[in-house]
């Protein structure tokens, strides 16, 4: 009997059997439903997180205050670092340009937890209320969904228009077009000149979505006799990233004074920092939902193992009619071994779209707006997998069945 002819009985089998067939076929499906829904999501997930950044590029990175360790050592303060003033954040700015043809942008958080509001509706006392120039943007990744962004003559008149993110503007405005409309917020009146796109809750795109972006000039004047710390986010383009983060590392130490070899007074935070830091926490997820797949298949493979034990018995006296005509038993462990795989392929395939659909929905749920994702190469490892269970499964009872002696197989009843 050939391999064609061992499939075909293998189905014939199956059909007869159909209702136990199809419980256990389900029981391989949850595995690896399991198993792939699990992968699935994490790598849609990861895809969203590098797309937050891929605009960003390697080369960008925020230089802020470092911040304070109150907590006392041995029955001493730790060191306060003095923040970033605006003379300091200017001096920068101005240099990092001239010296790397480089994008740069200023930015000061002018309030937290501020309320937001238009006519009688008001957004919850968390929004983030932020000071920026043209460029900042750019270097943020941001995008406007409608509207525009400041202008020239914005920052330079001081003007009090604002951008507001996706969350504060589906808030505010239902049903209505946000643009050119008045919000009020600490005491002052803006007009809303663009809407920010949504981020989602990846890469910080919870805070990207209740923001509210103002003129630089503007946010200083709305923290009156507040001192404000700067942060300067740059992008420059060139081929070696650290030696770019290096070289604004080396002047912001020169204009703050910092003492060679002491420690910076200020941080530098990379703009793709959180997706490599994304990227290794997902390789030990996984591996943890390799883990929960692989188990789930466990127990998949006893019950299977189970069934096949049952089909042997009840088809004690067919295998001893197969025997008594040629049949070896290399032939009944293949046609045995072969029912096994096949129930195992069809759980996976049902296992692997339900896998697929249930993993994009987390990942969307998560991460608003990721991409579709096709996991071709956990597909293939969901697919090896099955057959090496039903292979797991399914080689005990066919060895089982090839040992049954022809004579007292033909006695069954």
């Amino acid at each position: 009997m050939n391999i064609k002819e061992n499939i075909d009985e293998g189905l014939r089998s199956i059909q007869s059997n159909l209702l136990r067939t199809v419980l256990t076929a389900m029981i391989i499906a949850i595995g690896i439903t399991s198993l792939v829904g699990i992968l699935t999501a994490i790598e849609g997930m990861q895809n969203s997180v590098n797309s937050s950044f891929a605009d960003l590029g390697a080369n960008t990175f925020t230089v802020q205050n470092r911040y304070n360790n109150n907590f006392r050592n041995g029955g001493r303060r730790g060191k306060r670092y003095p923040v970033i003033n605006y003379q300091e954040a200017g001096d920068f700015a101005n240099k990092f340009r001239s010296e790397f043809n480089a994008t740069v942008s200023l930015s000061a958080n002018v309030g937290g937890a501020i309320q937001v509001n238009y006519q009688s509706k008001k957004t919850n006392p968390n929004v983030n209320i932020v000071g920026a120039d043209e460029p900042f943007l750019a270097v943020k990744g941001y995008k406007i969904g409608s509207g525009r962004n400041m202008n020239k003559s914005d920052l330079e008149n001081s003007l009090n228009v604002a951008i507001l993110g996706n969350e504060i503007a589906n808030k505010l405005f239902t049903q209505i077009d946000p643009i050119n409309k008045e919000i009020t917020f600490m005491g002052a009146r803006y007009k809303v000149i663009g809407v920010l796109q949504k981020k989602g809750s990846m890469g910080g795109g919870t805070d990207a979505d209740r923001l509210v972006i103002v003129p630089l000039a503007n946010g200083r004047g709305l923290a009156a006799n507040r001192a404000l710390t700067y942060n300067i986010t740059a992008s420059a383009a060139g081929t070696n990233g650290e030696e770019i983060i290096e070289a604004g590392r080396g002047l912001m130490r020169r204009i703050r004074g910092d003492a060679l070899g002491k420690e910076d007074s200020f941080e530098i935070e990379r703009a793709d920092a959180m997706a490599k830091n994304f990227e290794e926490i997902s390789g030990y997820l996984r591996i943890g939902g390799f883990g929960i797949g692989i188990i789930t298949l466990l127990g998949a493979s006893i019950a299977l193992m189970n069934i096949m034990l049952v089909s042997v018995t009840e088809r004690t006296r067919e295998i001893g009619i197969r025997k008594s005509l040629g049949a070896t038993p290399r032939v009944i462990r293949f046609q045995f071994l072969i029912e096994a795989i096949v129930v195992c392929i069809i759980g996976g395939i049902a296992g692997l779209f339900l896998g697929i659909i249930i993993g994009n929905v987390i990942s969307n749920i998560i991460s608003a707006g990721s991409s579709f994702v096709v996991p071709w190469l956990w597909m293939a490892v969901g697919i090896m997998v099955c057959i090496f269970v039903g292979v797991i499964s399914g080689i005990y009872p066919a060895i089982k069945a090839s040992k049954l002696d022809p004579i007292e197989a033909l006695r069954y009843e």
